[in-house]
């Protein structure tokens, strides 16, 4: 007699079946973005189900947009997620090192080695990895501002934008130096929230610039109003300009029309008081987060105040940070000393939009950077390097330490991981070598999507690396193997710790599954979370867990 002990539809994949199965979505993964990587490598399009395109080569774009069934090949997904968010750049290489981890863990699996025994292997090489980059790390000065622009135009080479990198990366690296303040009165913290993006296509790449103040997309509010403001004084308002309505509903009667004329007279002298106020303080603009009257409109535009309103909580924020305006709750309390100042406030026409623009303020601690390009398509790519730039330059300025890029610091550690295993005992020993080998595939893919032969460079990489040329790696725009660090081609180390951290734990939890029960379909309209139909939010029918064990 069969014992049921899950529900009817439940599908179960067991042992060497189930890991086959996880390790062939992963690595499928992995080979999508394997053509990407690198200056060379190729780009994706993307298109969603209405028919929107992205063409991108970042790896966590790539696998965001995709939209990935397979529990495993998510877990893959989660790895670029971790790393874009945590370090901003090296997704394509985490995606591709971890996909390789699997590949030779397979190999050893086949040789009827213990998952158990790869993935202790694997944490020990992980380990000594970091320790390995810790050595070769080099500290960075930060006030050498060339060093900088170099790492944030490695992070651009492999970019749509690459042509353009020398001044997208001046500008990355201004606009985080601008923002980044001192904690405990040495090491630098830098709030990118603080690094407003606007884009905008028509013009070209070019044009992109970085802000001393603010960007606000809205447009002046009254016609009559001054659209542009030198020596502005700024006053940042959280309050409607506007009477307030009773809580509760409330009626008024009137039997004479002389009453009438009175209450609209008391109306309009409460508007002018609170435009008196504005002028009392001494402010030219007006920023307001909520709504502006039509007659307090009336009496700014009399007084040549420009004004903004419906601004968005944090730009309202944001322009704080960069004018030293303090945002005020009630307009009673406005006083010359909450106002800030910026050189110039203009509403401009970009493309087809009016944008109101406040710039040249004095110390902003709050910057924007207006991305320009030919299209939608080159402009949203540009945005994306952008950001990958500035989080690079974070991470040096958090964390100033280097190492090279092009593949070098991979197969310097894969090399001395391969002289390390040997004082190791037992199958470990293998593991750590797939470890080795796993890593190799870095540079490997490099070669590979730059055209060049990659049995003859490895060759030569691996030659040069053991006599001791740490920095050597593959320049891949010139084709040949060299020291990278002369290239300037740059990476911090805190995106190479992120890759082998985030790489090797995801392939250890992969190696680990060898049991995967996967829930039917339910039959019933999705309850709340939860509840009914399986263990929900495995998609597309992966209901159940993962045994981990």
């Amino acid at each position: 007699m069969p014992v049921l002990i899950l529900k009817e539809g439940t599908k179960e994949n067991k042992g060497r079946e189930a890991q086959k199965n996880n390790f062939a979505a992963a690595k499928l993964l992995a080979g999508i973005v394997k053509t990407c990587l690198g200056p060379r490598g190729m780009d994706k399009m993307l298109v969603d189900t209405i028919g929107d395109a992205t063409i991108t080569n970042d790896g966590a774009t790539i696998l965001k947009e995709m939209d990935v069934e397979h529990p495993a090949a998510k877990m893959m997904v989660e790895i670029a997620k971790a790393v874009d968010n945590e370090v901003g750049d090296g997704t394509t290489s985490s995606v591709v090192f971890a996909g390789a981890l699997l590949e030779k863990a397979e190999d050893l699996i086949n040789k009827n080695v213990h998952p158990s025994v790869i993935v202790d292997g694997y944490d020990a090489a992980s380990e000594q990895a970091l320790k390995l980059l810790q050595k070769i790390a080099v500290k960075v000065n930060l006030e050498d501002k060339e060093l900088l622009i170099k790492i944030a135009r490695t992070s651009m080479y492999s970019k749509l934008v690459s042509e353009d990198s020398p001044i997208l990366s001046q500008i990355a690296v201004d606009a985080t130096s601008q923002v980044a303040e001192k904690v405990d009165g040495t090491s630098l913290s830098v709030d990118l929230d603080n690094i407003k993006v606007e884009k905008k296509a028509s013009g070209s790449l070019h044009e992109t610039k970085l802000i001393k103040g603010i960007i606000l997309d809205k447009e002046v509010v009254h016609t009559g109003m001054p659209k542009r403001i030198a020596k502005a004084k700024i006053a940042l308002i959280n309050s409607a300009l506007e009477i307030e309505k009773t809580e509760m509903s409330a009626e008024i009667r009137i039997n004479d029309p002389q009453q009438m004329q009175m209450f609209l007279n008391e109306e309009n002298k409460m508007f002018k008081s609170m435009v008196d106020k504005i002028k009392t303080a001494g402010a030219n603009v007006v920023v307001c987060q909520k709504g502006i009257d039509d007659m307090v409109q009336h009496y700014l535009s009399r007084s040549a105040i420009l004004a903004v309103r419906r601004v968005k909580e944090s730009d309202m924020s944001k322009l704080s940070k960069a004018t030293g305006a303090k945002v005020v709750n009630n307009l009673d309390d406005l006083d010359a000393k909450d106002l800030g100042s910026a050189e110039l406030v203009e509403e401009r026409k970009i493309e087809t939009d009016k944008w109101v623009f406040i710039e040249g303020c004095k110390n902003p601690k709050a910057v924007t950077i207006l991305v320009r390009g030919g299209s939608q398509r080159v402009v949203d790519e540009a945005e994306r390097s952008v950001h990958d730039a500035l989080m690079v330059t974070k991470d040096v300025l958090e964390k100033p330490e280097i190492v090279a890029g092009g593949g070098a610091t991979e197969a310097y550690i894969a090399n001395e991981l391969r002289g390390w295993s040997s004082s190791l005992e037992g199958r470990a020993q293998l593991a750590v070598q797939k470890f080795a080998d796993a890593l190799d595939s870095i540079p490997l893919a490099l070669a590979e999507n730059a055209g060049m032969d990659p049995i003859d460079i490895m060759a030569e990489l691996r030659e040069k690396q053991k006599k001791g040329a740490k920095w050597t790696g593959i320049d891949v725009r010139n084709t040949k193997v060299t020291d990278m660090f002369k290239q300037d081609v740059l990476e911090p180390l805190v995106v190479k710790e992120q890759i082998i951290k985030s790489a090797s734990e995801a392939a250890s939890m992969l190696l680990k599954i060898d049991d995967v029960i996967a829930g039917s379909k339910s039959k019933m309209p999705p309850g709340p979370p939860g509840g009914g139909g399986g263990m929900g939010g495995m998609g597309g029918g992966y209901g159940g867990g993962m045994d981990m064990e």
